[in-house]
């Protein structure tokens, strides 16, 4: 028997080893005598349980056959008690089973790992002994490269290995509170890092303490659950990876929950069950979709939900029925961009990042046993902003190909370049799974949307993604493709099963079938399965027989009848029985060859192939055929097309669409589509559109279709929905009259009519009214049975054909109404809905009852409410009303009820539920005049059909037919047109455009807004020229006056005149008239402006039917005013024909404080003479002012009031003379006081403290200060007056605060304030605290060493400071000493005492007069002598040189005594003066 094993890794990227091809029957053996050795311990324990229940039936059973209710309830405990105990006899009979089982297989596995381990150790090792043998000299270097090649691939795949899975995970059904172990066995090197998943959600041990174990040892895997309950029902996964790939496998773990009457299911063999399949319930259930996802469009990269809420009958939470997403009709299966979810009543499909392969038709499909509910919309996904300006769009669609062991073949999908330049190549790139780095595969772009990816590392997985290159730069990267490994298929060999014990069988391979084959055979069957311009792919069956040794290929090449072959893959061990080979020359055929080779040797060549030339063998489709666009919906249009000649290989369709008459197109879809039928939507309704397709295959894109013909989008035609409201008008007893609504959707052709049908209650046949339809929407209908009951149904027609009938009215009962109040109102509508407010709309009833209706009441509710509420007050005798203040997006009913002289009649039929809310884009009324002066209100709706028309109401009631107004309407644009506006035309205007969605609007005519449109409209008719300006004048500056206007426009047809006091005056000396015709200016200079010259001055002008005139008058003041600025301006000319000032004398204050008289001179020339001159006198500056300049200076330094004066300034030369003249006095000075304080307040200094013997002293240093600058003090808030204790005053460099003889009270916060006039500038010191402490030591400290400073011995004078004496003299030294007490006095020698003798004598008089006399001088007495004068307080030295010469000596030259300078010296506490 002949088994074909499907190649799952390839979906599931899981890998397969040919080392553990015999696990499978070592497994199944083993678990056959498992299974055995179970069924008799099962058996056993049968036996057990059957003698158990007997005894249990026995002892139940009394001898009288009767039990006490008390005995019953003990023996049941019992009995439950005896069933717990054998349950967990049983639960630890599994577990004991199922560990032995699992440690067995571990350590067999083990032991299976270290023998293939060894195997391929000594397969390796015979390689290098047997590689050359039996192959002949000429295949010796060949077999030697080959032999190097293999050892480099078993090199590579001895380090290097993607995980394996080698044994997968088993399903479990385990009940509740029981403990299960799912294991299974990987390899890969480096060692695979594990993690297992519930759900798709990770599992985390430290999330659930106690819950989860997971154990890794040789390889095997395992995750415990203890405990599981009922949500612990999942699908576990787990998965492997390192950095060459990654693997996984699943199990599902159904969790039974155990009932009273439900044992648990034993099983005679495993004691593990596999889970019960997935299927439909087989029961019925109906759907109904409330919410549905409607077209979406989306942008690559963004996130999207598509979201339906559903109504499932009956609801079950325990069964459900299935729901299915399809994309353009492929089921779609959860993936890293797509997640699905069904359940609480909504079905939800997500997308975590949008990429145009997301595009499509998304349907979901609601499955039961009761059938299918499906729902569909169109999901638009347009591309991303492109990396570059002006790149394309990206790849999408990326599809993998024929996947080898070292290749793959690539393919995607073209983007539409409607908007972009076309696209010249495509660059493909791959990323080894588990890794982040890109490499990308061709250095140059391909041109087709196909490639082959080579050099791929086998057992490894890999994922490749696609980038768009054209003129402008490179595209964003498409989505990445799913992973696929690169392995070989043909790697799954053909299984063979072999019968052993009955209905077992043991698969074994095909290849353990055959015999010891050496050298394999060549390769068979040599072809090329894919040609192209670039590469051709060679494909071949291995050789048969092959042998069990791995196998490898060598591709060689050769140009047909060279003669000469080239080894393709002389680097590349190619293991995979298909190539692509690249790098062949352009127009020239070749044949190819294959050989095989294993460890033993290398084989014979295959056969040649036929002669094979590099070419495409796909061209660009051709354009597609006509192109048809038929209405669809108001924002959707079908666009279909035929075929194009040459459509092979088509990949599908791009659509285009551009707005009639502009040249720009835009794409209708950004994925091709398969069909040649497509629904564009998101269109404007009302808009017209023209439709163009291009085909698209893998090599490009073909030329533009021809365009369609030009279609505006409208809803299809189709027959009417059906009427509805059908009421009860009125009833004689032998008729009834009815009426009833318009079908919500006209099908986009007017309603031709209507068609009545009746019948008697319990009749199931229905008669027909009416044969011809009837216009009207409401009928009596004749000829009834008094007090039978009918029921009605009406349907309605149109150029289609007629819809639907209605649902049967209610069952009217045929009796004449005598009721003396009214009958219902009926056909309520709504117009004018908007956020707030909305417009009700109503009928007169047919019935009014014993008397007249006088009025209508107006009832509301919330939809969900039960309570009416009445809107109006007091009755309304128009049958609309306008309902405000109500709440946005609250859904409202209304009911209106009528009222005569006998009461309230009955009300009308409930409306139907509006929502109070605005739709986007509404319009409302504008009102406006044409070019020929009428005045109209006009509408505007996008969403006519072709069974639109507008309807004009004034005070809601239709005005068709009045005499006074016009309608026109072209297209969907409508205007209503007023032929005489007047009073009578004032109110409420309303339109209403019909088969829409409530479009309608109104507008309100008052007083004010028909004065503005008539005044506009006397305007157009009776046109005036505008004007830009009125009449004005302007003085020149020799004293012209000149009259001007300036008109918008005028024609070179215009005329005008000047007109004086009524008389027309015309162009001549005295008025020089002109026009300029092409600016609208118009002017009139009169040279001499004399009081003559008073009066009206006036322009006329006409231009065609137009006219104005422009009026000024200057008489009186305003007269004067013009006569003394003309002769103002006269004499300024005469001044400045001489020397004069631009600008008179004024003065600034510099940022050196100081005042600076400033005048510009004009016209001045080297003989002009200019003079400062302050009260008529001369006034020399330091710096005569340069004239060239023309800027004369004059600085006052330190501004006081003796600066106070005249100050003039003069020109002059023999053209004429000027003066400017300034007083510096009153207002002028104080202004420049404070222009100087703003300047020192600006530049002031922070306060400082200064301490002296007599006061503390505050100043605040500036660049100027006088006592008129206002400026204060403040000590705490309160301003400080001058005064003995504190005094204010200043410098001209600071401004300060003298605190006389300090206390404590005079701590505190201190503020010094100038003012500028304008501003304040302050500047604050608080003293207190440590400031005021310092402050007070320092003026007690000064002020001490004033006293002892006044009080200190001193020398007041009378010593020399050199005395020259001739020998013999008497010398006597004489001063005036004072101290205070009387200081103490003593006379030194060179610095020693004096001692007293005849020769030397002191005298001090009175206490201050002292002398010292030397009599009869020697030259022994020539030295310095000194005086010391001190006190307690301190005293001075005072040193006199003495110089003797001898008689008859020359007197020496010395220089003239000088008064002797005094010396400090310390205090002393010594007794009083001797």
């Amino acid at each position: 028997m002949s088994l074909v094993a499907v190649p799952f890794y390839q979906k599931r990227h899981k890998h397969f080893d040919q080392s553990y091809r015999n696990i499978q029957t070592r497994y199944l053996v083993d678990e056959y005598a498992a299974k055995k050795r179970a069924s008799t311990q099962t058996s056993s324990q049968k036996s057990v349980t059957q003698e158990s229940s007997s005894q249990r039936e026995s002892s139940q059973t009394a001898p009288g056959g009767t039990t006490c209710r008390l005995c019953a309830r003990k023996v049941s405990s019992a009995l439950e008690e005896d069933e717990q105990e054998r349950k967990h006899r049983y639960q630890s009979l599994v577990a004991s089973y199922g560990e032995a089982k699992r440690q067995r297989f571990l350590s067999e596995l083990a032991q299976l790992e270290e023998d293939v381990h060894l195997a391929r150790t000594h397969a390796r090792d015979k390689l290098d002994r047997y590689a050359l043998q039996h192959v002949d000299r000429y295949a010796l270097q060949h077999a030697v490269d080959d032999s190097l090649a293999w050892e480099r691939h078993l090199r590579e795949e001895r380090l290097n290995r993607a995980p394996e899975i080698l044994v997968q995970l088993r399903s479990h059904t385990i009940w509740e509170r029981m403990s299960v172990k799912l294991c299974f066995t990987v390899q890969g090197f480096p060692t695979p890092v594990v993690q297992w998943y519930k759900d798709g959600s990770l599992i985390c041990q430290a999330g659930e303490p106690g819950k989860y174990k997971i154990e890794s040892k040789y390889g095997v895997h395992t995750l415990e659950i203890n405990r599981v309950d009922f949500d612990d029902t999942a699908t576990y996964s787990a998965v492997a990876t390192n950095v060459h790939g990654q693997a996984s496998t699943n199990a599902a773990v159904v969790v039974r929950r155990f009932r009273g009457d439900e044992e648990p299911l034993h099983s005679v063999g495993l004691p593990i069950r596999v889970p019960l399949p997935s299927v439909i319930p087989h029961m019925h259930f109906d759907v109904q979709f409330l919410e549905k996802f409607g077209v979406t469009f989306r942008r690559e990269g963004e996130t999207l939900a598509l979201k339906c809420t559903l109504l499932v009958t009956p609801d079950l939470k325990r069964v459900q029925p299935r729901a299915e997403w399809y994309r353009d009709d492929v089921l779609l299966k959860e993936s890293k961009w797509i997640k699905m979810f069904f359940g609480d009543g909504q079905a939800l499909l997500s997308f975590s990042h949008l990429n145009k392969d997301d595009e499509g038709l998304y349907t979901l499909r609601i499955v039961s046993r009761g059938g299918v509910s499906d729902h569909s919309a169109y999901l638009f996904v347009r591309d991303a902003d492109p990396l570059v300006v002006g790149a394309p769009g990206a790849p999408m669609d990326l599809q993998c190909h024929d996947v080898n062991r070292d290749y793959v073949i690539v393919t995607w999908k073209p983007p539409n370049t409607t908007k972009e330049s076309p696209v010249i190549g495509y660059f493909v790139d791959r990323c080894e799974v588990g890794t982040d780095s890109w490499v990308q595969c061709n250095d140059r772009p391909v041109k087709i949307c196909k490639y082959p990816v080579t050099g791929l590392f086998e057992g490894r997985s890999y994922i490749f993604r696609v980038r768009a290159v054209n003129n402008a730069g490179i595209s964003r990267p498409s989505r990445v493709s799913e992973a696929v490994a690169a392995l070989d298929p043909l790697d799954l060999k053909p299984l063979h099963a072999v019968h052993w014990e009955g209905d077992k069988e043991i698969v074994i391979y095909q290849e353990d079938l055959e015999g010891d084959v050496q050298v394999p055979g060549p390769p068979t069957n040599v072809h090329a399965s894919e040609i192209s311009r670039t590469y051709v792919v060679l494909s071949w069956d291995p050789p048969a027989p092959r042998g069990k040794e791995p196998l490898m290929y060598f591709i060689e090449k050769s140009v047909v009848g060279s003669g000469s072959w080239q080894r393709v893959n002389a680097q590349t061990a190619v293991r995979s029985p298909r190539y692509a080979v690249f790098d062949l020359t352009e127009g020239k055929p070749y044949v190819f060859r294959v050989l095989s080779a294993n460890k033993h040797g290398l084989s014979d060549p295959s056969e040649i192939t036929a002669p094979i030339q590099a070419q495409d063998t796909i061209v660009v489709p051709s354009a597609p055929g006509r192109v048809v666009a038929s209405r669809n919906t108001r924002t959707s249009v079908v666009v279909q097309w035929d075929q194009p000649k040459h459509k092979e290989d088509l990949l599908g369709y791009y659509v285009d669409c551009c707005v009639a008459g502009s040249t720009v197109w835009e794409p209708c879809n950004h994925k091709p589509v398969g069909y040649n039928r497509f629904v564009v939507h998101g269109l404007t309704t009302g808009e017209q559109y023209i439709f163009r397709v291009k085909a698209v295959n893998a090599v490009g894109t073909s030329e533009n279709s021809q365009e369609s013909d030009v279609i505006r989008v409208q809803a299809a035609l189709t027959v009417p929905s059906h009427p509805y409201g059908i009421t009860l008008l009125n009833c004689d007893g032998h008729s009834m009259t009815l009426g009833w609504k318009v079908p919500k959707f006209s099908g986009g052709s007017p309603i031709l009519g209507y068609y009545i049908d009746k019948r008697e209650a319990h009749h199931k046949n229905w008669h027909e009214v009416n044969a011809s339809p009837l216009q009207e929407r409401i009928l009596t209908v004749e000829g009834l049975a008094e007090g039978s009951l009918y029921e009605f149904r009406i349907a309605a027609t149109n150029l289609v054909g007629i819809g639907q009938p209605s649902d049967p009215s209610e069952l009217f009962k045929c009796e004449a109404w005598t009721a003396p109040e009214p009958g219902p109102a009926y056909d309520l509508t709504f117009c004018e809905v908007r956020d707030t407010s909305l417009v009700l709309l109503w009928k007169a009833p047919v019935y009014s009852g014993s008397s007249p209706i006088s009025g209508y009441f107006v009832d509301l509710k919330e939809e969900d409410s039960e309570e009416w509420i009445t809107v109006n007050e007091a009755t309304t005798a128009h049958r609309y009303l306008k309902v405000c203040d109500l709440h946005q997006g609250k859904t409202y009913i209304f009911r209106v009820r009528a009222v005569n002289a006998s009461g309230v009649g009955k009300p009308s039929d409930t409306s139907e539920p509006v929502l109070v809310e605005a739709r986007p884009g509404t319009k409302e009324i504008s009102a406006g005049v044409d070019e020929k002066g009428d005045i109209y209100l006009s509408f505007d709706c996008q969403e006519m059909t072709d069974a639109s028309h507008f309807t004009w109401c004034k005070s809601y009631e239709d005005i068709a037919g009045d005499e006074r107004f016009k309608v026109e309407t072209v297209g969907d644009h409508s205007k209503l047109y007023f032929k005489n506006l007047d009073k009578v035309d004032l109110g409420t205007y309303s339109v209403s455009v019909s088969d829409t969605d409530g479009v309608s609007s109104s507008f309100v005519l008052d007083e004010k807004e028909m004065e503005r449109l008539v005044t506009l409209s006397n305007e157009i008719k009776n046109p005036t020229i505008p004007l830009k300006s009125e009449l004005a004048y302007e003085i020149f500056d020799k004293g012209q006056v000149r009259f001007w206007l300036q008109a918008e426009h005028l024609s070179p047809d215009a005329s005008y005149r000047f007109i004086i006091n009524d008389r027309e005056v015309s162009d001549s000396e005295t008025h020089r008239i002109k026009c300029d015709k092409s600016t609208g200016l118009i002017e009139m200079v009169m040279d001499q402006f004399t009081i003559e010259n008073e009066g009206t001055y006036t322009v006329q002008i006409h231009d065609g039917k137009a006219k104005s005139q422009s009026s000024l008058v200057l008489i009186g003041d305003a007269f004067k005013a013009v006569l003394e600025e003309a002769e103002f301006q006269r004499q300024e000319f005469l001044r400045k024909q001489g020397p004069h000032f631009a600008e008179f004398l004024h003065w600034d204050v510099t940022e050196d404080c100081e005042v600076r008289l400033v005048c510009k001179v004009a016209n001045t020339k080297k003989e002009t003479v200019f003079k400062w001159l302050k009260d008529d006198a001369l006034y020399e500056p330091e710096k005569l002012p340069d004239l060239e300049k023309g800027v004369c200076e004059l600085f006052l330094p330190k501004l006081s009031k003796k600066d106070h004066g005249e100050y003039k300034a003069t020109l002059k030369d023999e053209r004429g003379q000027d003066v400017s003249v300034l007083e510096i006095a009153g207002k002028v000075y104080e202004d420049m006081i404070l222009a100087m304080s703003r300047v020192c307040g600006a530049s002031a200094s922070p306060l400082k403290i200064l301490c002296t013997a007599e006061e503390i002293r505050l100043q605040c240093f500036m660049k100027y200060f006088t006592e008129e600058m206002k400026v204060n003090w403040y000590h705490k808030d309160a301003k400080i007056a001058s005064g003995e204790h504190m005094r204010v005053g200043g410098s001209e460099e600071m401004a300060w605060l003298k605190i006389c003889e300090p206390t404590e009270k005079d701590k505190g916060k201190y503020t010094f304030e100038i003012f500028d006039g304008q501003d304040t500038h302050q500047r604050s010191l608080d003293l207190s605290g440590q400031a005021f402490d310092e402050a007070f030591a320092e003026f007690q400290q000064l002020k001490a060493a004033a006293f002892a400073e006044k009080n200190r011995g001193k020398v007041l004078g009378g010593l020399p400071d050199v005395v020259t004496i001739m020998e013999g003299k008497t010398l006597n030294l004489t001063c005036t000493v004072f101290g205070n007490p009387d200081p103490e006095v003593m006379w030194f020698k060179n610095d020693r005492d004096i001692e007293l003798s005849d020769h030397f004598l002191v005298k001090v008089e009175q206490a201050k007069y002292v002398s010292m006399t030397i009599k009869g001088v020697t030259s022994e007495d020539s030295g310095k002598y000194s005086i010391h004068v001190k006190n307690k307080y301190g005293g001075e030295k005072i040193d006199v040189t003495v110089s003797v010469y001898k008689h008859g000596e020359k007197i020496p030259d010395v220089v003239l005594p000088q008064q002797a300078k005094p010396k400090l010296l310390p205090a002393s506490a010594s007794s009083p003066t001797q």
